[in-house]
């Protein structure tokens, strides 16, 4: 008897939603042994040249022209059918053969890209009859996310659930699993190991984050948080951002023992698992997962559209603040410094609040629709 197949496919428009694919894919092979996945960039696979480039151009202009992405995002019925009708005139024929190979029993997409062609895809062709499920990976639910062939939404919450009930989507189709965050978020290492392995001391600590892309251009933050560099550790994670990791190095301001500078690396899980607030652009995946290790979050920039949504639902739990004024970044550093103990205590508390969330709900609920 073979193993069920789960073929999860993404988009590399931010790391997000490939980190979500990867951490369902992780979780369904810790749940079953007779499940087997596979995980694919659907644009990038199909077309390894033009890809780079197009993902190349989208980043640009998220960060020279955040204003442009609002209006898309905020118009997304306008462009949806459009959208749709090229990406699948691009990507039909490669994808069917793709499926045809692969022979899935299950298509699970963390875009609404791959999720818009498969979806047109089974409209189109009677006989395809493999299900759907498309994961949304954020905390609210635009447009483009909807495809009327979609056999199963997975939300991260209740408030997402209504809004796609709003924008016609049946009841049935909703399942609320939290968002899918690899394992090892969810796991406690030894602290001690991890500051070893990492150079760090055991003192109050600030991550720094920009995503995946390591969109960490507010240099004033950046610098007022180095301010604190003989009381505080810093630790800034630059992800796939080459060029500000070198500009940084070359800095003085950043040339300190307890300042570190990190590139890309695949053990967030442990870097947020000793630090005691994060810094970051309040991505889905990101949130998620300080959510998942109980830590303080405070946003800073977020692009308007779907960062906007999300540092509104994680600021209205009581996750996280955004960045108003420097004057929040003050009030958090004295707390480190003055109050460290009940700052442990909450997180404690928070851990323990957060513990009723089912990590690997979003994989079992896959692994349900297969039986």
């Amino acid at each position: 008897m073979r193993k069920k197949r789960v073929l999860l496919l993404s988009e590399g428009f931010g790391a997000g939603h490939t980190q979500a694919a990867y951490a369902l894919s992780s979780s369904l092979r810790k749940l079953s042994p007779n499940v087997q996945t596979k995980v694919l960039e659907l644009g990038n696979f199909l077309n390894p040249k033009m890809a780079p480039i197009i993902v190349s151009a989208y980043r640009k202009t998220v960060t020279t022209q955040p204003r442009l992405m609002g209006y898309v995002y905020r118009h997304q019925k306008s462009f949806n059918r459009l959208t749709t009708l090229a990406l699948h005139r691009i990507f039909y024929t490669h994808t069917k053969n793709i499926i045809k190979q692969l022979q899935p029993d299950i298509i699970v997409c963390t875009h609404f890209i791959p999720s818009a062609v498969i979806s047109r895809m089974k409209r189109l062709d009677p006989d395809f009859k493999v299900p759907l499920c498309t994961v949304i990976t954020d905390y609210d639910a635009h447009a483009s996310w909807i495809s009327p062939h979609v056999d199963r939404y997975f939300v991260s919450t209740p408030e997402v659930r209504s809004k796609l009930l709003r924008r016609g989507v049946a009841s049935a189709s909703i399942q609320v699993t939290g968002m899918p965050v690899h394992p090892n978020f969810w796991e406690h290492p030894g602290r001690q190991e991890i500051l070893e392995q990492f150079g760090l001391r055991d003192k109050p600590t600030v991550m720094v984050m920009g995503g995946g892309w390591g969109m960490m251009n507010d240099e004033t933050v950046n610098h007022f948080l180095a301010g604190y560099r003989e009381q505080i550790q810093i630790v800034f994670c630059l992800g796939q951002n080459e060029k500000l990791l070198e500009e940084m190095r070359g800095n003085p301001v950043y040339n300190h023992p307890n300042i570190h500078l990190i590139g890309f690396t695949r053990e967030v899980d442990k870097l947020m698992e000793v630090s005691d607030l994060l810094v970051t652009k309040p991505g889905g995946m990101t949130c998620s997962e300080g959510l998942a290790k109980g830590i303080p979050m405070l946003f800073h920039h977020p692009l308007p559209g779907q960062e906007e949504e999300n540092c509104r639902y994680f600021t209205a739990a009581g996750f996280g603040e955004p960045i108003e004024s420097l004057d929040v970044v003050v009030k958090w550093m004295e707390r480190l410094l003055n109050n460290y103990e009940d700052l442990q205590n909450k997180r404690s508390h928070h851990l323990e609040r957060i513990a009723r969330y089912h990590p690997l709900q979003s994989a079992q609920s896959i692994l349900d629709m297969l039986e």
